[in-house]
């Protein structure tokens, strides 16, 4: 069955359905579901998986990673399911991701994307999702720092997603462009981390109060 193109109308609300839905603060939904603090007002301050599991609780700290990626996921996966062109598809992998950075229920003061950017790409193409997270493991446990380990997964997502085009999968430049997007707002929302990265001050995986 093929599935008409989707109005510009509804191209428009679609996206701004995807902002919405990445919006959704779950770090601080969690965390009160779970009678833990606020998520803003401890360690970095940053409503995300790695501050919440700061707080001591794994299952929160996992809740919220699933929560972040699902939101991410779904967005794109919406977009792709009710056929909407791969411009629109790729403007709401962008919009989902922004959502989480600058949340409309959070006075637009969001995480920092990692566990969105995830679910994005695993809406886009599962096998380039897979490859950029065991990137992200391999040096969070070799060097037990999650913002290096998101920094270097952010860099070769977009590679991967290159290279790997006419081998697992054929990249889309809508697409391409997005995940290249989404990547250097994920590498500028890490500002901070990468000046304490150069000054050896950065917290690493596992301990409490860190930024």
């Amino acid at each position: 069955m093929t599935i008409e193109p989707l109005p510009a109308l509804y191209s428009v609300l679609l996206i701004v359905l995807a902002y919405l839905v990445g919006s959704a603060p779950f770090a601080v939904l969690v965390s009160r579901a779970m009678g833990l603090r606020d998520p803003r007002s401890y360690g970095s301050g940053n409503p995300g998986a790695t501050n919440v599991l700061r707080s001591g609780n794994k299952t929160a700290a996992a809740l919220t990673l699933l929560g972040d990626a699902a939101k991410g996921w779904f967005a794109v996966w919406l977009a792709m399911r009710l056929g909407a062109p791969l411009a629109i598809v790729a403007l709401a992998a962008l919009a989902v991701f922004l959502g989480h950075l600058y949340p409309l229920f959070l006075r637009f003061k969001g995480g920092k994307g990692v566990a969105t950017a995830l679910g994005v790409l695993l809406a886009i193409q599962p096998w380039l999702a897979l490859a950029t997270a065991a990137t992200w493991l391999v040096v969070a446990v070799f060097f037990r720092y999650s913002s290096l380990a998101a920094l270097v997964a952010a860099i070769f997502a977009p590679v991967y997603y290159v290279f790997g085009s006419g081998v697992t999968w054929y990249a889309a430049r809508e697409l391409g462009l997005a995940i290249c997007a989404v990547s250097l707002l994920l590498i500028y929302r890490h500002r901070a981390n990468i000046a304490r990265l150069v000054a050896g001050t950065e917290s690493r995986i596992g301990r409490k109060g860190g930024k």
